[in-house]
């Protein structure tokens, strides 16, 4: 019976089972994609990211990643999960990586213990009327506070709802709200200006997890809102530290970085340490064609 090892690995923490589990699997590369999902849906984690020959020139991998549901073109924990993993098994030295993903191709610094990642373009969507954020969060009006709500991103984009820092711990999604509204994710954080610290929470129910305990791709979106609306500085570079999972008993830590000129968010990278769990083989699900 063939099998593909793997490990299982906490990312944004330096402790064990704290942090984002992750499995990361190696070997997959004759698997198709219905095998993939079939083996994200037996570890039953928030993703599943499969390490890859790549297939462009001067790549150093390929990583496609998935949800319980669905493939991602891109994410964060799954990202410096795979670098810091592949190069502690030696499949290529610490230093700058270069991933090959959906959204593109992503620089990340692996170091000893962890890893740096550096975004995808930023992008910006226009403001949105927070109501229905805040029902598929279980929140009201009176929760939301500061700059309106709107969709950024570096390689994936959120919704993201500012609001109270009471409110967070409140929060609740609200799944069938989620299913009206159309919306898969959404980021919901409150900020502290004063020690440039954001406490998030982020919902994923259209893509098969309720909540997220670490979201690198979050986090990278959340510098490009935080400037777009005023609160880091329009010009050079900022850092700003997300804490994320406490509500889940998985607390996280994601250190971040935001560069930005002429008032717009030109470039973002989040940093966490990547702790081993566990390791073993698994059976490769049958292919039905």
């Amino acid at each position: 019976m063939s099998t593909l090892a793997y490990e299982i690995v906490d990312v944004f923490t330096d402790r064990p089972f704290a942090g984002n589990p992750l499995a990361v699997v190696f070997g997959a590369d004759g698997l198709a994609t219905e095998q993939m999902q079939a083996l994200a849906m037996e570890f039953n984690l928030s993703e599943t990211v499969f390490v890859l020959p790549p297939t462009q020139v001067g790549v150093t991998y390929r990583a496609r990643i998935f949800t319980p549901a669905a493939e991602l073109p891109f994410a964060g924990h799954p990202s410096i999960g795979a670098a810091v993993t592949a190069t502690r098994r030696g499949l290529f030295a610490a230093g700058q990586v270069a991933q090959e993903c959906g959204a593109g191709v992503m620089q990340i610094e692996v170091g000893q213990d962890g890893a740096t990642l550096t975004g995808g373009i930023p992008t910006l969507g226009p403001e949105l009327g927070p109501e229905p954020l805040l029902e598929m969060a279980g929140l009201t009006s009176d929760d939301h506070v500061g700059p309106a709500a709107r969709v950024a991103g570096c390689g994936l984009e959120f919704p993201y709802l500012p609001v109270r820092p009471d409110a967070v711990a409140r929060a609740r999604v609200n799944s069938a709200a989620a299913r009206r509204y159309g919306v898969e994710h959404v980021s919901v954080f409150s900020w502290n200006a004063e020690s440039q610290t954001a406490h998030a929470r982020v919902f994923v129910p259209g893509l098969g997890v309720p909540e997220d305990p670490a979201t690198g791709s979050a986090a990278l979106g959340l510098g490009v809102w935080l400037v777009a609306s005023g609160l880091l500085p329009g010009d050079g570079r900022s850092n700003y530290t997300v804490f994320q999972g406490a509500e889940l008993n998985r607390p996280s830590v994601l250190a971040c970085t935001v560069t930005a000129g002429g008032g717009v968010a030109l470039g973002a990278t989040v940093t966490g340490n990547v702790v081993p769990i566990a390791r073993g083989e698994i059976v490769v699900p049958p292919f039905v064609g």
